[in-house]
C-alpha cells in the first residue's frame, strides 16, 4: 500500500546564519505536524532558530536539460552583476 501522507521539504535557519537552508524530507499529514516533526527530527540540538516546511508537491524547479538556455542569457546582462554598485558600510550584510 502506497503512503498518501504528503511529503514535505524543510528549511532550518540556524542561529548563527542568515538565511535557511535545506535539511531534508519528511512525512506529515498537515503543515502543523510537519513544523512539529522538522523541529524534533532537525534541531535536536537547539541548532535552528526558524522552520520553514514546503509542500514537495508545490515546488517547481527549472528543467536540468534546459540548463543553457535558463542560465547562459544572465551572462550578457552585466548591470547584473553586483560588481557595478556601491554598498555603504550602514548596510552591513547583504
Amino acid at each position: 500500500m502506497k503512503n498518501h501522507t504528503p511529503l514535505w521539504e524543510v528549511f532550518i535557519r540556524p542561529r548563527n546564519g542568515l538565511h535557511h537552508k535545506h535539511v531534508g524530507s519528511l512525512h506529515a499529514a498537515d503543515a502543523s505536524l510537519a513544523i512539529q516533526a522538522a523541529r524534533d527530527v532537525y534541531t535536536r540540538r537547539g541548532e535552528g532558530n526558524s522552520i520553514w516546511v514546503v509542500p514537495s508537491a508545490q515546488i517547481v524547479a527549472s528543467d536540468p536539460q534546459a540548463q543553457d538556455e535558463m542560465f547562459e542569457p544572465a551572462d550578457d546582462k552585466v548591470y547584473r552583476h553586483p560588481t557595478f554598485y556601491d554598498i555603504p558600510d550602514e548596510v552591513g550584510h547583504m
